[in-house]
């Protein structure tokens, strides 16, 4: 099961629309036209089953229609008949639609899985939801989740006036992750047929957590170029996701020159690098996209069972759309503790 991640698209008018940091020779006729063609090649390059966009799918200030400059960013996912999942991030709703109106927007899109917030449920902010991948047909999992995903919203800004900075998960979306994935545990383990240890899950949203800022460049793979923007307060989202167990992966935006995965704990979490030409990125240094290659055990008997690997790495939108830092997230067995020495493939 393949999920490609679209990072910070900032989106905004199209042509019209001209391209940042890149090198002066590229600066003619650049514009969001760029960031649909290169997501139109990574699609047909890595064909993956999800399309995940964490957030600053749009720019809100420099588009003269939200709602068109999200039809507009998303399109070749729709036109290439792939179901995608989307958040949101800070600047989305910076234009003609509130937060509120852009995820209501992008519910309402086609082929999305997206999800306006869990119902009966009161939470704070919008996209708040969670998917469940299904073992494979005619198997004794056809009907269980063998991976699950859950997507946040990690806010825009933060909304005390004694705290400076970005926005944060709040405590009623921390309640719904853990009775959520409380529940999916539960009925992994518990009913037929039961399966030994939890299935495993991945986490989507925008802004950096501040655990993100835990790692120097011998542990981690990929690039640091900024500082992590995280919010100035920490809600305690990490721990909780340590504590709950089944997350191996969590994954972000926000930052476009950063591009790393470090393990903290036992979870790996993610950049995914800046995908759009009109966000800021760095002349010279790629866009890019973060794909995530999740592998299911087989039995001897050729029984095709829970999940065995998660894989990830990246995509450049250079010449040759070049693969870069390949790496295991997870393997079964490991327990999300001390990674590739327990290395079963």
């Amino acid at each position: 099961f393949k999920v490609l991640q679209v990072a910070d698209m900032h989106y905004a008018d199209g042509r019209s629309t001209a391209c940042e940091d890149v090198l002066p020779e590229q600066v003619a006729g650049c514009s969001d036209l760029n960031t649909t063609a290169f997501l139109y090649r990574v699609l047909r390059a890595e064909d993956p089953d999800l399309v995940v966009f964490t957030g600053d799918n749009i720019y809100g200030a420099d588009s003269t229609d939200a709602a068109k400059s999200m039809d507009a960013a998303i399109a070749p996912a729709i036109a290439m008949n792939l179901p995608w999942a989307a958040g949101i991030g800070n600047h989305d709703q910076e234009g003609t639609l509130s937060r509120e109106g852009v995820m209501q927007h992008l519910v309402g899109m086609k082929n999305t899985l997206s999800r306006f917030n869990p119902e009966g449920v009161e939470i704070d902010g919008f996209g708040n939801y969670n998917l469940e991948v299904g073992g494979v047909e005619g198997t004794l999992l056809a009907n269980k989740s063998v991976l699950n995903m859950y997507f946040l919203d990690s806010g825009d800004y933060s909304t005390v006036p004694s705290i400076p900075g970005y926005g944060w998960i709040k405590a009623s979306q921390e309640a719904w992750f853990r009775k959520t994935s409380s529940s999916l545990q539960k009925n992994y383990t518990s009913q037929q047929p039961s399966q030994k240890e939890p299935a495993p899950a991945l986490a989507y949203f925008h802004i950096p957590l501040p655990e993100f800022s835990s790692f120097t460049a011998s542990n981690f793979t990929g690039v640091k170029q900024e500082g992590i923007s995280s919010p100035s307060i920490n809600s305690g989202f990490f721990t909780t996701m340590v504590e709950a167990g089944d997350v191996k992966a969590a994954f972000i935006g926000h930052d476009h020159i950063n591009d790393f995965c470090g393990k903290l704990t036992g979870i790996q979490l993610c950049y995914a690098g800046g995908f759009g030409y009109h966000a800021y990125g760095k002349a010279g240094w790629s866009r890019r996209a973060r794909v995530v290659s999740v592998q299911l055990e087989k039995t001897e008997s050729g029984e095709w069972q829970g999940v065995k690997s998660i894989k990830t790495w990246k995509r450049l939108d250079d010449q040759h759309l070049t693969t870069i830092d390949s790496e295991v997230l997870w393997n079964r067995g490991s327990n999300g503790r001390g990674g590739k020495d327990h290395d079963r493939s």
